[in-house]
């Protein structure tokens, strides 16, 4: 894995895992880290080329926590971990169940599971009177929830979400659970029209912070 943009001398870095079906490639297309460089922004971005989709979910996870992860863990000050939508739901599932090493997360547009998960739960009278079927407990997309409505993961976390995005009603209350988090949202859907602007917030909020310590 070698990073999209690095930056002389820098302490901190991003491991962004793209949406279903993007590559690296894509990231760049669309101009990520050339925003990055333009900032200013001592970041180093770090893409890996791991398959995110529903189908390969469990091999991706696995090799976020055991061969992505842990050489950065020593090479950085910093680690932050995010992605964008499917990417941003991995993310926080990585989070949930292994926190420590991560200084916080960047999460565009996170997916926050299929209508039948997120449906089911609203059916049962939301999230705090829900309780999961022993299929529901075996389900990650179930697993996230009952995360979150533990208050996991605790870590700093900037939340990104269109206005317009076909997946906001379920975005809001997601983020709200994250104990930790900080929501800014912009005009646009699901797509790079929305994501693209929402890197530049999240590179300032991050700038922000810096300044603040």
């Amino acid at each position: 894995m070698t990073p999209l943009w690095c930056s002389e001398g820098a302490s901190s870095a991003l491991v962004l895992l793209p949406g279903a079906q993007m590559r690296a490639s894509d990231m760049v297309a669309a101009g990520l880290p050339a925003v990055l460089a333009a900032s200013g922004r001592s970041l180093d971005l770090w893409v890996p080329e791991l398959p995110v989709d529903l189908v390969r979910i469990g091999h991706t996870v696995d090799a976020l926590a055991h061969e992505v992860l842990p050489p950065l863990r020593d090479r950085y000050r910093e680690l932050w971990l995010g992605g964008l939508s499917l990417g941003g739901w991995l993310a926080l599932v990585h989070a949930q169940r292994e926190e420590a090493g991560l200084a916080g997360l960047c999460l565009l547009a996170p997916y926050p599971g299929s209508r039948l998960t997120t449906n089911a739960i609203a059916r049962a009278g939301g999230l705090d009177a829900w309780q999961a079927t022993p299929a529901q407990a075996a389900d990650l997309e179930f697993q996230l929830w009952q995360g979150l409505r533990e208050g996991r993961p605790s870590l700093p976390a900037f939340v990104g979400i269109g206005c317009g995005d076909r997946f906001a009603d379920t975005m809001r209350p997601l983020a709200q659970r994250l104990p930790n988090a900080t929501v800014e949202e912009v005009a646009g859907g699901h797509d790079w029209a929305a994501w693209l602007p929402l890197w530049q917030v999240f590179l300032a909020w991050m700038a922000r912070r810096g300044e603040q310590r």
